[in-house]
């Protein structure tokens, strides 16, 4: 006999229909840094490496902010679960704000350039390469922050269609513009690395600007409150911080952690960077979607939630994890089974004499990513489950503690003890191993469902009935005696009873 809370049929057509296009968003998200590498890999061997070490760069920085901004989907979704529709422009006004003090201090990084990548201590050759993507990147922070807090409003209301169209424009001038800019097509100067990178800029800039004509549609000014409603509350702000602010931190930890990762696995030599690079950017095609699956996870538990209803929250969950480990299964066949096979849209026009090197090593690579991907899914399931409660502390608190000693140190020990790549990379997928079960462990003792991000109602939607005593007691059938003597005498031509004569 199946739990109350086990997935049914109705519930994964549910989760589906909201998780589809937030899949294929992702999805865009990893055919764009697909792109991006395979563009680069055409151009040369190191630039592809160099544009995965700047990325990690980037995101390490901007990882924190944009996460923090996007916690306005869990507010979105369990003020429409509450009914408190009105409640939902201003939440989204608050990210607004978030997002542009934030992407404005990108922009004050971008002198800084060739300092933070000298820091990662890669070849002078790639470190050229690394600062002028890494400028680009910092230019983009602004629209990739506007966009994470518009999609917000569309994501928590369960519109995902919407997030997905804005992706593919954004997809479609990126793709677009990397094929123009990087190889010189069109009487356009040939700009390698540097126009991958604005390539980006301009992708997301067109993404950012139609999501807020989207937002500020006629009917969402009047539902919703967005626009006139986007006036600075500190008070709601300062809860979306409360909020936001530990996922965003733990996703800075752990996006840092992994960053410093491939520092130490770049400093052993280009050829353990590059195949790192490219099993990173392998891995994406099921990590992203997963998130996409996830953050459907989210937006369901935050909706239930608001609606007072934690058993069906739990079915999402469950529902959700169902799907994520199925699809992963069948990926990692294929990491275990054609590495060469995927490997092969990477390799350069013109094989240089570091390619054979490189492809030698990206299929045991692969070997731990098809291990690990099933452990990641199981925990992006449940970290986002408890995220949609609001149960943001715990998950920074496991992520840091755990990120660090096993994910950074095994690559330190790499470069400066002479252990193998292979080891930092074992140690990786022990990470997730425990990751996935302590947040599984959460999960299943249950406080989260009794967590709420939103304020109260003032007039809550369902009230327990009052506690009968003689005084206030009324027995079945029996109508409620009223001292009528107490009642206001009528004026006006009225009756006590409020009708005219």
């Amino acid at each position: 006999m199946l739990d109350a809370a086990s997935p049914t049929r109705a519930s994964l057509a549910q989760l589906l229909s909201l998780a589809w296009p937030l899949i294929v968003s992702q999805s865009i998200w990893t055919l764009q840094i697909v792109l991006d590498r395979i563009f680069l890999a055409q151009s040369s061997t190191e630039s592809v490496g160099a544009g995965m070490a700047s990325v990690m760069i980037f995101w390490m920085l901007l990882g924190f902010f944009q996460f923090t901004t996007n916690y306005a989907t869990t507010f979105v979704a369990q003020y429409t679960g509450a009914g408190q529709h009105e409640r939902v422009g201003p939440i989204i006004g608050q990210a607004l704000w978030f997002a542009l003090a934030s992407g404005l201090l990108f922009v004050l990084l971008i002198p800084w350039s060739e300092t933070l990548v000298a820091w990662v201590g890669h070849e002078e050759a790639l470190q050229q390469l690394e600062a002028t993507y890494f400028r680009w990147m910092c230019g983009a922070a602004l629209p990739f922050l506007i966009l994470a807090a518009t999609t917000s409003f569309f994501a928590g209301r369960g519109e995902t269609r919407q997030v997905m169209y804005i992706n593919l424009v954004g997809l479609v001038v990126n793709g677009f513009l990397d094929y123009v800019l990087i190889f010189g097509k069109w009487g356009f100067p040939e700009m390698g690395i540097a126009g991958a990178g604005l390539a980006t800029l301009a992708g997301g800039w067109v993404a950012a600007l139609l999501s807020l004509v989207l937002l500020l549609r006629p009917h969402c000014i009047r539902l919703y409150r967005t626009g006139i409603g986007w006036g600075l509350d500190l008070a709601l702000l300062g809860r979306l911080l409360y909020f936001g602010v530990p996922q965003g931190l733990g996703t800075a930890v752990e996006t840092a952690s992994f960053a410093l990762f491939l520092l130490f696995i770049g400093r052993l030599g280009s050829d353990d960077l590059a195949a790192t690079s490219i099993a990173c950017t392998l891995n994406l095609i099921a990590f992203l979607p997963m998130m996409g699956v996830g953050q459907a996870v989210e937006v369901l538990v935050g909706q239930s939630l608001g609606e007072d209803r934690p058993q069906q929250a739990e079915r999402f969950v469950w529902t959700g994890l169902s799907l994520a480990v199925g699809f992963t299964a069948l990926l990692a066949l294929m990491y275990a089974l054609m590495p060469l096979t995927l490997t092969s849209p990477f390799r350069p026009a013109e094989l240089s004499t570091s390619w054979p090197a490189v492809e030698a090593r990206i299929p045991l690579l692969l070997w731990f990513v098809a291990a690990y991907c099933l452990f990641d899914s199981v925990q992006l399931i449940f970290a986002y489950a408890l995220r949609g409660a609001g149960d943001t502390r715990f998950v920074t608190l496991v992520t840091a503690a755990l990120a660090f000693p096993l994910m950074v140190l095994p690559a330190w020990a790499a470069q400066h003890l002479g252990w193998s790549m292979y080891v930092a990379w074992a140690f990786v997928s022990l990470y997730l191993v425990i990751l996935a079960s302590v947040l599984y462990l959460r999960f299943a003792a249950g406080a989260w469902k009794r967590m709420r991000v939103i304020e109260l109602a003032t007039t809550p939607p369902s009230e327990p009935p009052p506690v009968q005593t003689p005084e206030n007691f009324v027995g079945p059938r029996q109508p409620k005696l009223v001292d009528t003597a107490r009642l206001p005498r009528p004026t006006g031509g009225e009756t006590a009873l409020g009708s005219k004569r």
